[in-house]
């Protein structure tokens, strides 16, 4: 430590040595005295100070719970104490108490910065001198137990593993001197350790729950718990999407969609196309993501749909699904190609061909039916060929559109004229009408002469049989001659067959074969009368059997 007030007295020397030049001149004669003459008769004066000795009334002390009682032991009078901890002048605060004479130092809370060296330092004048250093140990803890694990793991009450990895753990607590661990762990099969590390290699979901350590400072007396959960989270496996087998329809269906996987602790997310979907009005998730419900399915909804499972350590993602939306048939459209355009009125020329396409949006496909406002017959296909046009190929075609899944059907027509017909030009159909409609007339007038003869001939042979009976006398001219009245007068006359014969029968007269009219030139000898006038009269009987 050095000469006891060394320091003091050298600032005074130099002090003195520039001030004596300017304020006094000393005599011719006089000596100056040397610094060491001047110690030594300062020493002559007083006796140096003391070396101090400095006790504690315990060096190891318990916080909170103890106090330590310092005293710096000197027989000097005159002098200064201070008092020195761990190499800096202490700082007092209002858990220390000095005595009046600073000779007793008290720390009547005793707390772990309290720890370390401590001495007394005495000053007189320039003379310092310094007792030896004494130790005070303060024992605490155990503060509050944190189990850690690995840096890449977060710390918490609830704690993550991978399935597999490696673990570590690390007991955090404040104590001295050193704790005693004592380890409670999930399974039987994990050997407990005794130190504030272990580890656990290949970690699996046997190794989950409640971690415990007991931390005890055997000195204080005083014991801590720590405790951990740990979760062993399993290396997640792509899902999949189950959705209703039912056909969905446009406008007429709604959806929902079920992220099927086999672990419990994971989180759910939804993609659409690629993107994360955002929940609108049209698309609702459960609480846990797990379901995905599409209201009112528009056509546009069909995706592709992916789930996504995760957990801290992993994450897998589905095989995208695309949904099939049936809707349709959407507007009918009829066309002469392929690739032309609706059209409504088609103008095409006698004899040539004409193709007619018929589509409409529809999924499934639609089925097209064809038919024609002059027939009755239904041509099935979107395509419709006529290979030669014709009169009758004329008027409005209609195509139908129909689909089987939504139930819904539509159609459009077209007008088709044939260019180049002729006023006069009859279709082999209409000549056969007009043959077979001349031949019905001729038959029937035919038909209608032979009545009208044979009804003559049979009036003509009752009219002779009467003359002859009436009158025997009468030539057949006379016949031809009598008037009206004369024939109504012997018809009302004549007596009906019902009533009874007067007399016997008399046989007909032989009427002489005489022609009623006079044969025409280049007519044959024998006339239709003659003819009709022969026994064998056949065709009267034919016609009329009662005769």
């Amino acid at each position: 430590m050095g000469p006891a007030g060394f320091h003091g007295c050298s600032w005074t020397v130099i002090l003195l040595s520039a001030l004596l030049p300017t304020t006094w001149s000393p005599p011719a004669a006089a000596h100056f005295i040397h610094r060491a003459d001047l110690l030594s008769n300062t020493q002559m004066e007083r006796a140096p100070l003391a070396t101090p000795t400095l006790t504690v009334n315990q060096n190891i002390v318990t916080e909170q719970r103890e106090m330590a009682v310092f005293y710096c032991n000197t027989n000097d009078d005159n002098i200064t104490i201070h008092w020195v901890s761990n190499n800096s002048l202490l700082v007092l605060n209002e858990r220390m108490k000095l005595s009046a004479d600073n000779k007793t130092l008290t720390i009547l809370i005793v707390q772990r910065e309290d720890s370390g060296s401590y001495l007394c330092e005495v000053q007189h004048g320039f003379e310092v001198q310094r007792s030896d250093i004494a130790s005070l140990t303060v024992n605490y803890g155990p503060d509050p137990v944190s189990i850690k694990l690995d840096s890449g793991v977060a710390a918490g009450d609830v704690v993550e593993v991978m399935e597999g990895n490696t673990v570590n753990f690390r007991v955090e607590a404040q104590s001295s001197p050193n704790p005693v661990y004592a380890w409670y762990l999930p399974s039987d099969f994990i050997q407990p350790p005794i130190t504030g590390t272990f580890t656990i290699y290949a970690v699996s979901r046997e190794h989950e729950g409640m971690y415990r350590c007991l931390v005890s400072n055997p000195v204080t007396n005083l014991s801590r718990l720590g405790v951990v959960k740990v979760q062993v989270l399993e290396k997640v496996t792509a899902p999949n999407i189950e959705f209703p087998t039912l056909a969905l329809v446009e406008n007429a269906t709604s959806v929902t969609l079920t992220c099927k996987t086999s672990h419990q602790r994971v989180g759910v997310h939804w993609f659409l196309k690629g993107q994360p979907l955002r929940p609108s009005e049209r698309l609702t998730l459960s609480s846990q993501n797990r379901t995905l419900t599409i209201h009112g399915l528009q056509r546009d909804d069909i995706g592709p749909y992916e789930c996504e499972v995760w957990n801290s350590g992993s994450q897998a993602r589905s095989v995208p699904l695309k949904l099939t939306i049936n809707y349709g048939p959407d507007r009918v459209e009829i066309t002469q190609g392929p690739a032309s355009g609706v059209v409504s009125t088609i103008e095409a020329m006698l004899n040539s061909s004409l193709t007619l396409h018929c589509r409409a949006e529809s999924i499934p496909g639609a089925r097209y039916h064809w038919t024609h406002e002059h027939s009755s017959k239904v041509l099935d296909g979107e395509q419709l060929s006529i290979k030669a046009l014709r009169q009758e190929h004329q008027g409005i075609y209609s195509c139908t559109s129909s689909n089987d899944v939504t139930g819904l059907a539509r159609s459009a027509s077209v007008l088709v004229m044939v260019v180049g017909l002729q006023s006069s030009s009859m279709s082999p159909g209409a000549i056969a009408g007009i043959v077979i409609g001349t031949l019905v007339a001729i038959a029937l007038v035919i038909g209608l002469g032979y009545f009208l003869y044979s009804t003559k001939d049979r009036w003509t042979r009752r009219r002779s049989a009467s003359d002859t009976t009436s009158s025997n006398t009468i030539p057949p001219t006379s016949v031809m001659q009598r008037t009206p009245e004369s024939r109504h007068s012997s018809v009302s006359h004549k007596k009906p067959p019902s009533a009874a014969p007067e007399g016997p029968r008399k046989p007909l007269p032989q009427i002489p074969k005489q022609p009623l009219m006079p044969p025409g030139p280049g007519r044959n000898e024998e006339s239709n009368y003659e003819k009709l006038l022969n026994s064998n009269h056949s065709l009267y009987c034919k016609i009329n059997p009662s005769a």
